[in-house]
């Protein structure tokens, strides 16, 4: 039986052990105008806002009890379109969520925010809230691009929110860029890479474009309405945006997440070490270490629920099957990767076995490192990411 170290200290492996402390998620299911290439459950009505507030405070309070672990240790408000809501709205949330549950004393407490609605004034009402960390939907900084994927916002206001919210105070900031919208040229990537880079700020989560089906860029690109960004083009991009970062002191702590020194995603990390938390809200999800849990994807159907008290979620019980298959795709995502002593100690030798054997093969490629037990991809193996993680899950 193999034995992985964990070097002098055991860092690394407490690093990706869970901890017992949990995160919530709040899903705020409404946007001004949709964008071509979401297939997130979002509405433009926003009159229901008063009724979801309400909605969600009852949701807190019927499940107060899935949670394993009272203390929380972040809370990320996702959408949708979070900074549609007013502060009152936010308050009465965090009251009901204060009303529950421990918020640890360094808590990280993130919300989403489209460029257009970073006004000076919002901000500085939304530092009077437990709020330490914004998350900027900037998408790109080029307008044309903008306006080809419905956002609602020009490159200058996004470089302005920004700016705002530094001098509002906000000191861990996030944004989002998307890589190969249709026709983006190499260069044209590189350029919204240093644009980001020059703005001072202390992560980035860059997604490469993705046609999913049933969105309205999916309807163009059947259509051969789009210039497709070729595959060839995809890779490099992906190559520059690490290169780019690395060379500023950003750290790829996951495959799509990017960060300065002591400033990684608390929140979404816990996804990625399965760690429980609870989704609250129309289509969030939620896990308990056993289960997974998600809501109705309607929010009038999921208002009506909360106050009639009907059924407003569907449940699956998950086998050591389940959890070895997310544990594989999720952690081959992290910088950490894949920790051989977790893997045996969880799932046991047989499935530690089972992916042993398959991995051998990336390794002798190197598209896999072993660094003290730890399975990683490396940059090569980065780029055929979905085909190692589908080898080495089981069906």
């Amino acid at each position: 039986m193999p034995t992985y170290p964990t070097g002098k200290s055991g860092q690394l492996l407490l690093e990706i052990l869970p901890s017992k402390m949990s995160g919530i998620y709040v899903h705020v299911p409404f946007c001004k105008q949709r964008c071509s290439y979401c297939d997130f459950y979002t509405g433009l009505n926003t009159q229901l806002i008063p009724d979801y507030i309400e909605a969600l405070v009852a949701e807190l309070y019927k499940r107060k009890e899935y949670l394993p672990d009272k203390r929380i240790q972040s809370i990320y408000f996702g959408g949708g379109t979070p900074s549609v809501l007013s502060i009152q709205e936010f308050e009465r949330v965090f009251q009901g969520i204060r009303d529950i549950y421990r918020l640890e004393p360094q808590a990280e407490i993130t919300f989403e925010a489209n460029p257009d609605d970073l006004t000076k004034e919002y901000l500085q009402q939304i530092k009077s809230l437990p709020f330490n960390r914004l998350s900027i939907g900037i998408q790109s900084f080029d307008n044309e691009a903008l306006q080809g994927i419905n956002r609602r916002h020009t490159g200058e206001q996004a470089v302005e929110a920004v700016k705002t919210a530094q001098q509002a105070g906000f000191d861990n900031i996030s944004i989002d860029l998307i890589y190969g919208l249709p026709g983006q040229t190499v260069d044209n990537w590189r350029q919204q890479i240093r644009k980001a880079l020059r703005l001072d700020i202390q992560h980035i989560s860059a997604y490469g474009l993705t046609y999913e089906e049933g969105t309205q860029l999916w309807l163009q690109r059947e259509k051969g309405l789009l210039q497709i960004c070729p595959d060839e083009d995809m890779i490099a991009m992906y190559e520059i945006l690490i290169n780019e970062l690395s060379r500023k002191g950003f750290e790829a702590y996951e495959i799509s997440n990017f960060a300065r020194a002591g400033y990684r995603s608390r929140h979404n990390s816990s996804y990625w070490k399965q760690i429980p938390y609870l989704g609250l809200g129309p289509s969030a999800h939620s896990f308990d270490l056993s289960s997974r849990q998600w809501n109705v994807a309607s929010t009038q159907q999921y208002i009506k629920a909360l106050r009639q008290g009907g059924d407003f979620f569907e449940r699956e019980e998950l086998s050591l099957r389940d959890r070895y298959n997310d544990y594989v795709m999720l952690s081959l995502r992290t910088s950490e990767g894949i920790d051989g002593n977790y893997l045996r100690s969880e799932f046991g030798t047989d499935w530690e076995s089972y992916c042993l054997e398959n991995i051998k093969s990336f390794i002798k490629t190197e598209k896999i490192h072993v660094c003290n037990g730890h399975f990683r991809l490396t940059k090569s193996g980065i780029l055929i990411s979905d085909h190692i993680m589908a080898t080495l899950m089981k069906v």
